[in-house]
């Protein structure tokens, strides 16, 4: 890629995100609901580490995945407490609050690594994508499912689920 275009590139990236983080700032983006740039930032996390190299239609499914889950009653009710819900936290050396290995509906968020996006293109592409699924851009490609996941697994749990779709790698149930 030519250094021109890859400027440019970047130059319509920044000014998409500052557009999008503006939206936010000035209560243009979502207006009567304060919670919505949180909301945003969960999802996107989400979509990020559970579907990040997946096209768009894998990402809209993970984030479907998350909007079912806080509509039923069995889990909580806003976008971060699905994404993060966890069996049990501890306390780590640095006396921070961390949820135990291997005890979060996504593996990501308590694997042990880094919560933080390491590629920027791809992260803003999830705040894209999660402000767009949000505000309802998106019609539900899961067909109703609070489940997923890869298909290089087969764990003891989809054996009892109804599987509605596959997306890339990812199988989703309800």
């Amino acid at each position: 890629m030519s250094m021109n275009i890859k400027l440019k590139y970047q130059k319509y990236l920044c000014l998409a995100v500052i557009g999008f983080c503006l939206g936010f700032w000035t209560g243009q983006a979502h207006a009567g609901q304060e919670d919505k740039p949180m909301d945003v930032h969960c999802l996107a996390q989400n979509i990020y580490f559970e579907s990040g190299n997946q096209p768009l239609v894998g990402k809209i499914a993970v984030a479907n995945v998350v909007l079912n889950r806080v509509a039923d009653k069995k889990f909580p009710d806003t976008i971060c407490g699905v994404v993060y819900q966890t069996k049990s936290w501890r306390t780590s050396w640095t006396g921070k609050k961390i949820p135990n290995y291997g005890q979060c509906q996504f593996s990501w968020f308590c694997d042990g690594k880094s919560d933080k996006p390491k590629d920027s293109k791809t992260w803003a592409k999830c705040l894209m994508i999660a402000n767009d699924v949000i505000d309802g851009k998106y019609f539900d490609v899961t067909e109703g499912a609070m489940w997923y996941h890869t298909d290089y697994v087969n764990p003891y749990w989809n054996q009892h689920l109804n599987e509605t779709v596959r997306v890339s790698d990812h199988i989703f149930y309800r």
